[in-house]
C-alpha cells in the first residue's frame, strides 16, 4: 500500500518528489565532504584502494547499461530500456554508497601526481572539472527522468517530458561516468598522493 501511495504522489507531483530527493542527495554528499556526518567507519589504505577499484567497475558497468538503454529505446524496445535504466540507477546508488564510504571513512580525494606543466595534468583537470560539474548538475535531471519513468506507464510517458528530459539526463550521465572512469584510469596509471 505504501508503494502505491508513493507512486501516486510521484505521478501527481514529479517535480516536488525530484526536488526532495535532490536535496536529500546533496545534503548527504555535502555533509560527507564537510565531515559532519559521523556515519562512516574509519577505513585504511587497502580498503580505500579496493573501494576505488569497485567504484571504477560499477561506473563502467553503469555506463554500458546506460548506453544499452539508450540504444534499446531508440529501437522501440521499451521493456529492455526500462530495465537498463533502472539497473543504471541502482548502480549509481551503489557507486554513491561506495564513494561516500571512501570519502567519509577517511579516504580523502586522490590527486594526480604530475608536473603542472604536463599536458596530461591539464587534460586530467579539465576532464575532472567537467565530470564534477555534470555530476552535480545532472542529479535533478536524472532523478526527474527516473521519477517519471517509475510513476507512469509507457503510454502515459508520451504525455510527459520524459523523452526530452531522459535524453538530456542520459547524455550528461554517460559523459560524466565516462570521464570519471577515464580520470580514475589516469590516477591509477600516473600515481597519486592523498592529502593529509
Amino acid at each position: 500500500m505504501a508503494t502505491a501511495n508513493a507512486r501516486e504522489r510521484a505521478r501527481e507531483s514529479p517535480l516536488k518528489v525530484t526536488a526532495i530527493l535532490s536535496v536529500i542527495g546533496y545534503i548527504l554528499v555535502l555533509g560527507t565532504f564537510a565531515g559532519i556526518l559521523p556515519i562512516y567507519p574509519h577505513i585504511g589504505r587497502g580498503t580505500i584502494d579496493m573501494l576505488s577499484d569497485g567504484i571504477a567497475i560499477v561506473n563502467t558497468i553503469a555506463t554500458i547499461s546506460l548506453a544499452l538503454g539508450w540504444y534499446w529505446i531508440r529501437n522501440g524496445e521499451v521493456r529492455k530500456h526500462r530495465a537498463a535504466m533502472i539497473t543504471s540507477f541502482v548502480l549509481i546508488l551503489v557507486f554513491l554508497a561506495l564513494y561516500l564510504t571512501k570519502v567519509g571513512g577517511g579516504g580523502g580525494e586522490k590527486h594526480i601526481d604530475l608536473a603542472h606543466t604536463s599536458i596530461l595534468y591539464y587534460a586530467y583537470v579539465i576532464m575532472l572539472a567537467i565530470h564534477i560539474m555534470l555530476s552535480v548538475i545532472s542529479v535533478p535531471v536524472v532523478l526527474f527522468a527516473i521519477v517519471l519513468g517509475l510513476s507512469h506507464t509507457p503510454a502515459e510517458l508520451r504525455n510527459t517530458p520524459h523523452k526530452k528530459i531522459g535524453r538530456i539526463a542520459a547524455s550528461a550521465w554517460i559523459l560524466s561516468l565516462s570521464l570519471g572512469v577515464i580520470t580514475f584510469a589516469m590516477l591509477a596509471h600516473y600515481g597519486w598522493t592523498i592529502p593529509k
